[in-house]
């Protein structure tokens, strides 16, 4: 990291949100492309180690009834290996979409003085979008790494969405009006300081 990327970078943090199992193949909730937004979220998860900057991770486990995945004590809860938590790196609780909701997450990122984030994770339209949108609310400056997040297919109307129509359609919105509410590039752009 160079001394312009550095400034760029300060009060900056990592979110990485519900990489969790049952998004992977075999899960309960197996999303598309999980296996490669979580390879770009190691990407970036690396990339902020490397430099010594905040990581945060947030779990979502499930607590209300009939729910489906992230059941507590399952395989399918837990944090994915591809970016398992070291020690000293926080770990947030969640049980709702938006990881603001009922957490300790905007007391620890103004407890750090972070005023910048970097969110990947999962499902890009629900849990990236709502927490994306309450971190603008809450005055960052958010960045989405477009290819390390992953949805799946939806239904609207007796029609099915493709995932990566969702996607595509997620990214557009959360950026537009000149990257309103989060500007999002690429893995490589990213680590390249683009």
């Amino acid at each position: 990291m160079n001394a312009q990327q550095k400034r760029t970078m300060e009060n900056t943090a990592l979110l990485i949100i519900d990489v969790q199992n049952d998004y992977f193949p075999g899960g309960k909730m197996a999303l598309e492309k999980a296996e490669q937004a979580g390879e770009n979220t190691k990407k970036i998860l690396e990339y902020f180690r490397k430099n010594n900057l905040p990581v945060i991770h947030i779990q979502h486990i499930s607590a209300n009834e009939g729910a489906a995945f992230f059941l507590p004590g399952t395989s399918g809860v837990e944090i994915n290996l591809l970016v398992s938590p070291k020690p000293g790196e926080k770990i947030i609780t969640k049980h709702f979409p938006n990881s603001f909701r009922e957490t300790g997450l905007l007391e620890y990122l103004q407890s750090k003085g972070i005023r910048n984030l970097v969110i990947t994770g999962m499902m890009t339209d629900v849990c990236i979008e709502s927490t994306t949108r309450a971190a603008f609310d809450f005055g960052f400056s958010n960045t989405i790494i477009g290819d390390a997040t992953a949805t799946k297919d939806r239904e609207l109307g007796g029609q099915i969405i493709k995932a990566s129509e969702v996607q595509r359609s997620f990214l557009a919105g959360i950026s537009a009006l000149g990257n309103l509410y989060s500007r999002v590039t690429t893995t490589r752009d990213f680590i390249n300081g683009k």
